[in-house]
């Protein structure tokens, strides 16, 4: 909507058009009847119950007016024994000006028609096309008729209603009927607008305030998210650094296996070479003691040998010896036998025991040799076998200290060869620990360099991930939550700034509208007092109009004064002023308002039923001035008065009661 004041027109509805004919059928007491209108005054009269007042009802049936909705059913409306009534009017549709009044419409008359059926149901038609009751709001709204406007169609009974309205329904009432609504309507709007405004102003300051609150909020969140999330960068640094020191002392642990690898390998071959070298001088060595061992069982041999022989040779001697001392005895038995004269075998005894003697002195002779041989042999041989003996003690020595070395080469190779296994198996282990952490070091990123062991990196990073842990309840989107919080408050500030600017804008727009519409009532006051005074001078009255002005436009009013017969002018009310008095003065007030009416169709029913015969025949002179003074608009007035005025511009009908039905005729 436009921030600008634009004045709203004064001017009549452009689509004004008047009705020309009414037609009603079963409707109340009408069974059938074309009631023929015209423009200027229309004086519908007749006896009490011949159907006058059901003329203006229909008009307000057909207008869809909220009076006929209210008050009673619409199925009370038809004619006894029927079951549907209509009621239509015709409109004229004539061109004016080069257009016509209801421009969808090609016709010269435009018929509004309304059926009631038994039912209750009922429907709207515009020239025999149902169409909906807002349709025919607007339709009348365009032509400036408001049924519900007691200035406009005031039913029976309705002018004491009129007199009891407050100054402020009043005012309504005339600002609608004289084309003003759309002044209090852009008012209204105005201020609903200012007080969406200051709704929306209250509202947004108060979202500013919960989000200045839910961002202290966030902030605190914010902050604790900033330091979770250095925690948590600290944290990817230190687990980058524990695999990097990790890899650092699988590497030096690596190393220092493949050094101990080669060391190991090394000794182990040194160790071998050593064993082969013992073994070689064990074989020698054992060799050797074999040799002597043989050399000392033959040294052994050839002592016994020489022994036995020695043995035998004196047994020998032993055996000649006692052969020679037997021989001995013999020789002497022998002698004393060849002394007594032995015979031949004496003598040859004699003979053999010197052969054997002599044999037996040989054989001990050699015996002696030989023991002296054998003695030699043996004093020969026990150095010998000494000299063996001892070569095999220190030969065996020997032995059994290459032995003993080479048994401890090799439980040292078989030592070396089980670190050596393990050296390897350890460094396969070091290696696949490597190749394992090989893809999270590449995801990791450069080479660290850290002199930091991975029990020091690894500790420090419990304590960092102790600390995230206890931060679990930060959510993840904190800092987008944060900055939106900071956006919307920047942009609710920037929001409040705006609408405080178009509520500045809007107050000083409401008060040009109020300043107009205040212009425009004490414009129109001023219009219309002169000619309230006047048609109250005719009655022998006084008064005048006023224009209540309020702080807000709702409690502004209009209030009628009015003084009968010298008294002064008094506030309208029903408790002052008589009935009659009060019709003069509301009549006065009606009058003086016709020539700012815009509506095309006024009506209104036995408004003279309080007046006395002279203030009513002043009222129809007022009545027939007025028309004369306004073109293309209808007055219908409906009255049970004797007419004792008669003028040749107003359009008399007369309704009488003929065997139970109205019948409509014009007075020519």
């Amino acid at each position: 909507m436009s921030r600008g004041v634009r004045e709203v027109s004064q001017e009549r509805p452009s689509h004004l058009t008047t009705v020309k004919e009414i037609i009603l059928e079963n409707f109340m007491s009408y069974e059938y009847a074309r009631i023929p209108l015209r423009e200027g005054l229309n004086l519908v009269v007749g006896p009490n119950g011949a159907g006058k007042s059901s003329v203006l009802l229909a008009i307000s049936v057909a207008f869809g007016q909220a009076y006929t909705e209210r008050s009673r059913k619409l199925s009370d409306l038809i004619r006894r024994g029927k079951d549907i009534a209509r009621v239509s009017l015709i409109f004229d549709n004539s061109q004016k000006a080069g257009r016509r009044p209801i421009p969808y419409s090609k016709s010269d008359t435009f018929m509004l028609s309304r059926y009631l059926r038994r039912d209750g149901s009922y429907w709207f038609e515009a020239d025999y096309k149902e169409i909906d009751k807002s349709e025919v709001v607007r339709l009348l709204s365009e032509f400036g008729i408001n049924p519900d406007n007691l200035l406009i169609i005031m039913h029976q009974g309705m002018i004491e209603e009129l007199g009891a309205v407050t100054p402020q329904e009043r005012l309504r009432m005339v600002e609608e009927a004289v084309g003003f609504s759309e002044y209090r309507q852009r008012i209204t709007l105005a201020e609903q607008e200012l007080g969406g405004l200051v709704g929306e102003e209250s509202s947004l300051l108060q979202l500013i305030d919960n989000a200045n609150q839910a961002l202290e909020y966030w902030k605190q969140v914010y902050d604790r998210y900033q330091e979770k999330r250095r925690q948590i960068e600290h944290r990817d640094l230190l687990t980058k650094e524990l695999l990097w020191s990790t890899e650092n002392k699988l590497s030096k642990a690596l190393q220092g296996a493949e050094e101990k690898i080669a060391s190991k390998t090394k000794a182990l071959e040194d160790l071998k070479s050593q064993q082969t070298e013992v073994s070689s001088d064990a074989e020698q060595t054992h060799q050797t003691l074999l040799d002597k061992q043989v050399e000392l069982r033959k040294l052994y041999y050839a002592l016994v040998r020489a022994e036995s022989e020695k043995a035998k040779d004196e047994s020998a001697r032993d055996a000649y010896r006692s052969i020679k001392d037997d021989l001995s005895g013999l020789s002497t038995t022998i002698d004393e036998l060849l002394s007594k004269g032995g015979d031949r075998s004496a003598k040859r005894l004699k003979e053999l025991a010197a052969y054997i003697e002599q044999k037996s002195l040989s054989a001990e002779e050699d015996a002696q040799r030989r023991k002296t041989e054998l003695d030699r042999e043996v004093s020969s041989l026990q150095p010998d076998i000494t000299k063996t003996e001892d070569l095999i003690r220190r030969a065996t020595d020997s032995y059994v200290s290459f032995k003993v070395k080479a048994e401890v080469l090799s439980y040292r190779i078989r030592v070396t060869e089980s670190d050596l296994h393990d050296l390897e198996r350890t460094a396969r282990e070091y290696k696949a620990e490597l190749d394992k952490l090989a893809p999270d070091l590449e995801r990791a990123g450069g080479r660290m360099e850290t002199a930091r062991q991975p029990y020091e990196v690894s500790e420090e990073l419990k304590l960092v991930s102790a600390h995230i842990q206890k931060m679990q309840d930060v959510p993840d989107d904190a800092e987008k939550i944060y900055n939106d919080y900071s956006g919307n408050i920047e942009e609710l500030k920037a929001k409040l700034a705006m609408l405080q600017e178009n509520k500045k804008s809007m107050l000083s727009e409401l008060d040009s509208r109020k300043g107009i519409w205040r212009k425009a009532m004490e414009d129109l006051v001023e219009t219309v007092d002169p000619s309230y005074q006047a048609v109250l001078s005719a009655t022998d009255a006084s008064g005048f109009i006023k224009f209540e002005q309020a702080d807000t436009i709702e409690d502004a009013g209009l209030d009628l004064y009015v003084g009968f017969r010298g008294g002064a002018p008094t506030t309208l009310d029903p408790f002052t002023q008589s009935g009659g008095e009060r019709s003069v003065a509301l009549m006065a007030f009606i009058l003086s308002l016709q020539a700012r009416i815009v509506s095309p169709l006024r009506a209104m029913d036995e408004f003279d039923i309080h007046m006395d015969p002279k203030n009513r025949e002043a009222m129809f002179k007022m009545i027939l001035s007025q028309m004369k003074q306004r073109e293309a608009s209808q007055y219908i007035v409906i009255t049970p008065s004797i007419l004792t005025v008669f003028d040749r511009s107003a359009h008399v009908i007369t309704v009488q009661a003929v065997h139970g039905s109205s019948e409509v005729k014009e007075l020519k």
